[in-house]
């Protein structure tokens, strides 16, 4: 926490200084004690004090001072500050001006001047303030805040980046934080569609911020150090850290470039419980986090949020294009880029997303759905995770199932968690046929078979309905199935015929694409399998056939 403000105003020089130095001399270890000589001057400090989210233990203030009175910037300050202790230096003459003071802005002392000596009549009247102040004041946050609106996609996006980049911050929502409403307000206020407001703890701030400006900000890394690598792994999910950790630990020269956050789907999971060696579980965020760590201490460079917009071969290198137009370009090449969640083509879907409606579980939502129902649609998995992980906050959560039956895409443990929640309803054989709401999502229609279709109210909806590859950019390149999915080793060779343009006197290595030193690992591949584990487990044996092409270039 920073050091707490104590602020002196008076428009007197000479008075101003006695009073910092008395003030430094006694309380300067523990506060950080600032001054100005008005009140319009000092209202301004309190203003960008309140930004930055400093605390503010006491206000020392004259009364008489030209322009704004000592009880007229109380009042202001007041506003701003409410738990802040306020004391008023006053002549005898403005005894009765302090009184109304104690009514108005609830003073809590005055002091006549002269205070001398400070160690009888000002130290023992200040320091009760200031330990009555620490009684009641609570830790104030210092990291990042963001304000914005809960419904706004914007919001909800830079929300989900923070946090799927472990990034901590605090969310105001300014529909119903007094807070939210005041930081805004001392801003300069915003239409609610050019927010986010992202305040920064040394007090600058960015309104409407792309992720890429608020990555910058913030310190991650989103160019590379170097134009030339050993490998480039595209995507950040397990298969890629495994890769990076294995291949930057074996001396390779590293980069991964990932387009959102590290960790992939993987890292929005609420717990993992059948992954090797952790008995207890562990959430998609702690992998993540562990693997980051890992990967960063053998050198690794990760570039987030950075995509790919182009490759092409310049034998012996393999170049990427980055959507910022800058290329890296490398002797093996790993594809990593796992999946993205399968849209849903439901009438009001494409209007409602980002607001009331998300895919993926977007963790990021689970406080605000609070005594709320969530719907959840989906049947693996995922959905069974999200559904356990947002039952601990919500009053009801709907699981929709178009099948009839969990155990045909879920584990049997989840299904086993599913079922023992008293908050947590299955509905099989059901389908959502349509989405409605203003601003944001307000109701569902569903169809259940053998029965009506019936609307229900809903606030929350999170859509897992399977995964698609995003690999359009390699067309013409890499061969991919009719999906998209990445072809490699022996799926390259139907019938035993190489694949075209094969150059290598040998077959493609097992995770080897149809472009010799371009490999694919975990979800992105054609008939993978889609676990934390088996991803790993790619992206690790990945990197001992990078080992055998490097020896041949």
């Amino acid at each position: 926490m920073a050091k707490p403000v104590i602020l002196a105003v008076d428009d007197d020089t000479e008075v101003l200084r006695a009073v910092e130095r008395d003030l430094r001399r006694q309380y300067g270890r523990e506060y950080r004690v600032l001054s100005a000589d008005r009140g319009e001057a000092a209202l301004e400090t309190v203003r960008q004090l309140r930004l930055r989210g400093d605390p503010v233990a006491l206000f020392l203030v004259d009364q008489r001072m030209p322009g704004m009175s000592g009880v007229e910037f109380l009042e202001q300050a007041k506003a701003l500050y409410d738990e802040a202790r306020r004391v008023l230096l006053t002549a005898y003459a403005d005894t009765q001006a302090a009184i109304h003071a104690i009514n108005e802005v609830h003073l809590d002392h005055y002091l006549l001047k002269p205070w001398e000596p400070p160690e009888e009549r000002l130290y023992p009247v200040l320091t009760d303030l200031l330990e009555e102040w620490w009684a009641h004041h609570p830790p104030t946050f210092e990291g990042i805040r963001v304000l914005g609106n809960r419904w706004a996609p914007r919001s909800h996006a830079l929300r989900d980046f923070l946090g799927s980049n472990q990034v901590p911050y605090q969310w105001l929502d300014v529909e119903v934080s007094d807070e939210g409403r005041l930081l805004l307000a001392q801003a300069g206020g915003a239409a609610v569609e050019k927010l986010p407001l992202v305040l920064f703890p040394d007090g600058t701030r960015l309104m409407g911020p792309s992720t890429l400006e608020v990555a910058e900000r913030i310190g991650l890394k989103v160019r590379a150090t170097k134009p030339f690598y050993d490998l480039v792994i595209i995507g950040g999910g397990p298969a890629g850290l495994a890769a990076a950790v294995y291949g930057a630990s074996e001396g390779l020269s590293t980069v991964m470039v990932e387009r959102s956050a590290p960790g992939g789907q993987a890292g929005t999971s609420s717990r993992i419980e059948n992954y090797l060696g952790f008995p207890a579980g562990l959430s998609g965020g702690d992998l993540t986090r562990r693997a980051v760590a890992q990967a960063a201490r053998f050198g690794v460079e990760i570039l987030t949020p950075q995509e790919v917009s182009g490759l092409r071969v310049e034998d012996p290198y393999r170049i990427v294009t980055l959507a910022d137009g800058t290329e890296l370009s490398c002797h093996a090449l790993l594809l990593a880029m796992g999946v993205q969640w399968k849209k849903l083509e439901t009438p009001g879907m494409e209007a409602l997303t980002g607001a009331g409606v998300y895919y993926g579980s977007s963790r990021t939502e689970a406080v605000s759905c609070k005594e709320e129902d969530v719907y959840i649609i989906g049947g693996a998995n995922s959905a069974g995770q999200a559904a356990l992980y947002f039952a601990q906050f919500a009053r009801q959560v709907t699981l929709v199932v178009r099948g009839d039956s969990l155990e045909r895409g879920m584990s049997h443990y989840l299904v086993e968690q599913v079922r023992s929640l008293l908050n947590v309803t299955v509905l099989l054989d059901t389908e959502v046929t349509r989405v409605e709401g203003g601003a944001h999502l307000e109701r569902l229609a569903l169809a259940t078979r053998g029965q009506p279709e019936r609307t229900v109210p809903a606030t929350t909806l999170f859509v897992m309905i399977g995964a698609v590859p995003r690999t359009e950019w390699l067309d013409g390149l890499v061969a991919r199935d009719a999906r998209g999915y990445v072809l490699t080793g022996p799926d390259l060779m139907p019938g035993g015929q190489r694949p075209k343009g094969w150059k290598p006197d040998r077959p493609p290595f097992l995770l080897e694409t149809s472009v010799p030193g371009i490999f694919a690992a975990g979800d992105v591949r054609h008939a993978s399998i889609k676990r934390v584990a088996s991803g790993v487990g790619e992206g690790s044996i990945a990197i001992s056939f990078i080992h055998q092409y490097l020896s041949e270039v």
